[in-house]
Parts: C-alpha cells; sequence; structure tokens
C-alpha cells in the first residue's frame, strides 16, 4: 500500500514573509524562482494575496460611533421560546379545569375545594 501524500499546512508568519518576498521581487522570473524555491503554486499565492487585501480593507474600514450593542447572552433566546411553549401549556390546562368546573356543577358533583397556602 503507498503513503498517502500530507496535505500542507501553511502558518500567517509563512504567508506573509512569502508574500513580502513576492512584493519585493523586482526582475523577470523571481517570483517564478520563488514559488519554484518553496514548491508553491501561483494560485496560492494569488489567494494569500486576496485574502490578506480583503483583511486590510475589512482592517481600515470605519467604525460605527456611539455605544456599542448589548452582548444578549445565547441562553435568553432559548428561555424566551420555553417561557412561551409553558404559557401555552398553561393557558390550555386553565381551559381544560374551566371545564370540568362547568361540568361538575352542570352534573351536580361538588368539587373538593384546594387548601389554602398562606402565599394565596
Amino acid at each position: 500500500m503507498t503513503e498517502r501524500a500530507k496535505r500542507r499546512r501553511f502558518t500567517a508568519e509563512y504567508k506573509l514573509r512569502i508574500l513580502r518576498q513576492a512584493d519585493a521581487c523586482k526582475g523577470d522570473g523571481d517570483i517564478g524562482a520563488l514559488l519554484r524555491r518553496e514548491g508553491l503554486y501561483s494560485s496560492q499565492l494569488a489567494a494569500w494575496r486576496r485574502r490578506r487585501d480583503e483583511l486590510a480593507k475589512a482592517g481600515l474600514k470605519a467604525s460605527k460611533r456611539g455605544p456599542k450593542g448589548k452582548v444578549v447572552d445565547p441562553r435568553v433566546k432559548q428561555l424566551k421560546r420555553e417561557n412561551a411553549r409553558l404559557q401555552r401549556r398553561l393557558e390550555r390546562v386553565e381551559l381544560m379545569l374551566t371545564i370540568q368546573k362547568k361540568a361538575s356543577e352542570m352534573l351536580g358533583i361538588p368539587l373538593n375545594q384546594p387548601d389554602k397556602d398562606e402565599n394565596d
């Protein structure tokens, strides 16, 4: 069984160093020599340049003025959904209790009154 080639991973420092060297190339064929020496493709160099330029534009972009927005805890959304679900369930239970009370009144069945708590 043959060994599979491992994909090369380049650090940000390495990419920046190569980009600086490529930008410093003046003569014909200097960039090609650099790419051959490092074992790189011109498409990699182009992609790294494009990414560098995008990040530079993003870094120079004007930032919003004024106070920063409030950071919302991601659990808040989940808790709001759960609260809404429990509210719907409570409404259904209260409706069923109302129906039971009316049915017991119509049939003449006395209901046991729940004991009053001190908090009520």
